[in-house]
């Protein structure tokens, strides 16, 4: 039993166990009913007279959106007040004007004084306009609304508030929109706020109690604040060191300041967080966001509901270890102390990491085994996703040997001067080598990856946030387990972070205050949608690996089918294997043709016809749908060019500049290719596979990147470091230099201290 102003009301369960609301943002999408309360700044104009007409037609397009999908929408509205007052105004200037006009000119209609309107009367002349105007937007989307007008005292009546909550649930039976407002028209001045101090009663004095009182009566899954400030705040909005709170607790209001509330409207954020705090104890969720901002109002209401970040989120449930946010900012501090190591103690840290690897190998294959179960059992992996998640004693030795060539390479990895420069008398310029920050990497189906990526953070001095797939959750967890044991013995366990909140990938890629840098290791689609989501953050990778392998008439028998095979058949799952294999036309019908076929069909490979290819044959393969594949399976595609001019146009056209590869013999043809072809690596008579970061010495890779900014190809240690300059004066300034200045410009190139001999 819950009281209503000391009236008990008896709650019934509806299409889920009310009484309890959501824990997690990521629930939110199961949310049926949902209460969107709109305050006045959101729904009036700036002059506050009239309504902000594009922001609501893009609300009710949302509302209408989640009405369709089967949920019950209903809206708290303000704007009556706002509307009327546009039209009285109109009405005002019309019947003052007349007169004036006929006898004064327009000249004094600009100076016409414009009484102040009562708010009561503005209501009462704005509240059928308002509803018009929501019925006919409504009306787009063959969606009926209906207009309910309450006051404080209809909620003290018992018999009031029972016809109020059956007319609400039959309009929602009906699959029709309630749309709800105070009737300002009637009500009495605002009480005293003494009610808001317990969560028993709550007046309705404003949208935001009205909200909430509406949402707790009606057993709504979700309650959605709509105003024009982003959520709560640790302190004042617009203050230097205000961080909007992502999930706010009951009782976390004391950490909270309180500003003033906003330019129209009844309540202000401590008001509408009473009501929320109210409303979450009574079983409905509340979100708190911005209504008004042009960037994200055109979508804010459906965000929330997919779990978005979005505003604040408010929830019973605290989560047992630290917010995303707090992971962040500990990598963050956990990379200075690293970066501030010195480079024995970094390298003795990723040596400790590569000996666990192997001491603890049979607890990892435990633990890869239980993912591997419960992969195969869910049915939901394909086979090269089964294969990148499966761990071997040999894979765990091929770790710990590149771990160890991380180590004995990073000796000057940070700090290292790579340009020294005397700009004049006692003034010396330096270019040193500096981790980038907090790196986030974010991969999929493969454990291998978190100690690798690991051991080049600890060696270029980064914080590292780690984003792995729940597919591979139990052998992460025992990979990252380990690497904090190593990070430990220098008192630097918190540099390395693995995200195990419910976190959404899209949300990572906003916090672009606390991540640096983005690193996604998966499947194409993933980069992809990394990409197109990272908010202001730089993203390092590559979202396709269309590898081509271009066989020329200058080729040698031997060594074609041995490339070729290595290429596709090795590992057909990894982004450097052959997609498309390009022949040269004089090589059709010949016996190195042939080889290459019987090849390619022992080893059990689908061949897709390209459409030069397809012309040539009269039964050909299947043509191929596009030639800009990634098969990532024992599938490729063939297609006939007519010299290497046309491969290397080829390859830029349909290529995604990860690695492509010629076979020939003639060394003039090859050095075509290799200079024109414009990939991150191109070779000569090697296989596409050796296209890796150990393969390259590197020790291991973070990824293969194809921008062509910073890093490219196969990005180790060096990938990771970016420049900072030093300059070390003695009470130097620029005027000295002027034209009548003392000092000049020597602009000298010195010598660059000894690298480490190890």
């Amino acid at each position: 039993i819950r009281c209503w102003s000391n009236i008990p009301f008896i709650t019934v369960p509806l299409s889920r166990a009310h009484g309890k609301s959501f824990a997690h943002r990521s629930e939110l999408k199961h949310a049926k009913r949902i209460v969107v309360k709109l305050g006045s700044a959101v729904v009036t104009r700036g002059d506050e007279c009239g309504l902000a007409l594009g922001r609501l037609a893009s609300i009710v397009e949302q509302v209408s959106m989640l009405q369709n999908q089967g949920r019950e929408m209903m809206i708290v509205t303000s704007g009556a007040v706002a509307f009327g007052k546009q039209r009285l105004r109109h009405e005002i200037l019309l019947s003052q004007s007349v007169r004036q006009a006929l006898h004064s000119g327009q000249s004094q209609l600009k100076d016409m004084a414009i009484p102040v309107l009562e708010a009561r009367a503005c209501a009462a002349a704005g509240q059928s306009g308002l509803m018009a105007l929501y019925e006919a937007m409504f009306t787009q989307y063959s969606i009926c609304a209906a207009q309910i007008l309450v006051t404080n005292l209809d909620f003290h009546d018992e018999q009031k508030r029972r016809n109020l909550n059956g007319t609400l649930h039959e309009l929602l039976r009906m699959n029709i929109v309630p749309i709800i407002n105070t009737n300002d028209a009637v009500v009495p001045p605002p009480e005293p706020n003494s009610d808001l101090q317990g969560v028993n009663v709550i007046s309705v004095k404003d949208n935001d109690s009205l909200a909430a009182r509406l949402a707790v009566e009606m057993k709504t899954d979700l309650l959605i604040v709509l105003s024009d400030v982003e959520g709560l705040f640790d302190s004042p909005p617009g203050s230097d060191d205000a961080k909007l709170i992502d999930i706010f607790y009951p009782g976390d209001q004391q950490s909270v300041t309180f500003g003033t509330k906003s330019r129209v409207g009844m309540g202000g954020m401590e008001a509408k967080v009473k009501a929320a705090l109210w409303a979450l104890q009574g079983g409905t969720s509340v979100v708190i966001a911005n209504g008004t901002h042009p960037k994200i109002s055109g979508h804010v209401i459906t965000d929330i509901v997919e779990g978005k970040k979005v505003g604040t989120f408010f929830s019973e449930v605290k989560p047992a270890g630290p917010t995303v946010e707090q992971q962040a900012e500990m990598a963050r501090a956990g990379g200075r102390t690293l970066a501030a190591l010195q480079p024995e103690q970094r390298a003795e840290i990723i040596y400790r990491l590569a000996d666990l690897l192997t001491d603890q190998r049979e607890e990892i294959l435990l633990a890869n085994k239980k993912d591997l179960e419960e992969a195969e059992n869910k049915g939901r992996l394909a086979l090269p996703l089964l294969k990148r998640l499966s761990l071997s004693t040999s894979k765990l030795n091929s770790l710990a040997i590149g771990l160890r060539q991380i180590a004995a390479s990073s000796q000057d990895s940070v700090g290292r001067v790579i340009r020294r420069t005397r700009i004049a008398k006692d003034l010396d310029l330096e270019q040193v080598t500096v981790p980038i920050g907090v790196l986030l990497v974010i991969f999929e189906s493969r454990p291998d990856c978190l100690p690798q990526v690991s051991a080049l953070a600890i060696a270029s001095g980064n914080g590292l946030l780690l984003k792995g797939g729940k597919e591979a959750a139990h052998s992460n967890q025992i990979l990252h387990h380990l690497t904090q044991e190593a990070l430990s013995i220098h008192g630097v366990r918190d540099a390395v972070q693995l995200v195990n909140t419910r976190e959404e990938v899209e949300d990572l890629c906003r916090l672009d205050k606390l991540i640096d840098l983005i690193i996604p290791r998966g499947s194409s689609q993933l980069v992809r949608n990394i990409q197109k989501a990272a908010k202001g953050i730089p993203v390092m990778g590559h979202s396709e690996g269309i590898c081509h392998v271009y066989v020329d008439t200058d080729a040698s028998v031997e060594k074609v089918t041995r490339i070729i095979r290595d290429s596709k058949c090795e590992y057909p799952a990894a982004c450097n294997a052959l997609e498309t294999l390009l022949i040269h036309r004089d090589l059709l019908r010949t016996p190195l043709f042939d080889q290459i076929i019987d090849m390619l069909r022992v080893e059990q490979v689908k061949i897709h016809a390209g459409p030069k290819f397809a012309s040539y044959l009269t039964f050909s393969p299947s043509e191929v749908k596009s030639l800009r594949t990634e098969y990532g399976d024992l599938e490729c595609c063939i297609e006939v060019v007519d010299s290497v001019q046309e491969a290397v146009e080829h390859i830029h056209k349909y290529g995604s500049s990860h690695t492509d590869v010629i076979i020939t013999e003639n060394e003039k043809t090859a050095e075509f290719f290799l200079q024109h072809v414009d990939s991150a690596c191109v070779f000569w008579n090697a296989s596409t596979r050796f296209s890796d970061g150990y393969r390259f010495g590197l020790g291991a890779e973070v990824g293969i990147s194809t921008s062509r900014i910073h890093a490219r190809g196969p990005v180790g240690i060096e990938g990771l470091l970016t420049t900072k300059w030093l300059l070390r004066g003695n009470n130097h300034v620029v005027s000295d230099f002027s034209e009548h200045g003392s000092m000049k410009y020597l602009h000298e190139s010195l010598p660059l201290p000894q690298r480490n001999a190890s």
